[in-house]
């Protein structure tokens, strides 16, 4: 054995290993530190465009809900609308239909009035009831309220109830012959129909 590798101390050796094995692993653990340092960099903040391009789309979004909810609003009030008009309809409807027996009392009260003679009073008093026949008349035609035409007029069971039937020899056949009770109409609503015989 030579004095060179007398000389040579195991333990030097050893650590003299240990150390270059050290070494040679710190690169690797700087350089996992420094992938980390790279992921934790926050994010790029968006540009002025991105920006822009973002807060154009939220105004559209609320442009959109804002025009629905107007668009819901005014359906609404249009279907309210209507209710309250058929409502109306419906109860003013109800009110006539519960006047015109009245009407058909004075009609009937006056086509059958007595012969009166002047200076007894009577005809001042049958003067009043007219007077008020007419005034009630004239409320329902402001009301919109027309009479339903029917004498002589072709038979219609939209407008005409027909109770019989009979022979004429003044008369067309299908054509009403007799009215027995007035019929009455709103606008284009038939609030009673006009209840008439009909010849054949």
């Amino acid at each position: 054995m030579s004095k060179q590798e007398e000389n040579v101390n195991p333990e030097n050796s050893i650590e003299e290993e240990v150390d270059e094995i050290e070494e040679g692993a710190r690169p690797e653990e700087e350089s996992t530190e420094a992938v980390v340092d790279d992921s934790a960099v926050e994010e790029t903040p968006p540009t002025p465009e991105e920006q822009l391009a973002e807060a154009e789309a939220k105004a559209s979004e609320y442009l959109d809900g804002w025009q629905r909810a107007r668009a819901e609003l005014a359906n609404f009030k249009k279907r309210t609308e209507r209710e309250r008009e058929l409502w109306k309809q419906t109860l003013q409807s109800d009110i006539l239909i519960g006047l015109l027996p009245v009407v058909d009392d004075f009609d009937r009260a006056l086509e059958n009035k007595p012969a009166l003679s002047e200076g007894d009073g009577a005809s001042e008093w049958l003067g009043g009831i007219e007077l008020i026949h007419r005034k009630l008349v004239g409320q329902l035609e402001e009301l919109g309220v027309s009479t339903i035409a029917a004498l002589n007029e072709p038979f219609d069971p939209a407008y005409h109830e027909a109770v019989m039937e009979s022979e004429s020899a003044d008369h067309q056949p299908g054509h009403v012959m007799e009215v027995i009770r007035k019929g009455y109409m709103i606008g284009d609503k038939v609030l009673r129909p006009a209840m008439v015989v009909v010849a054949k």
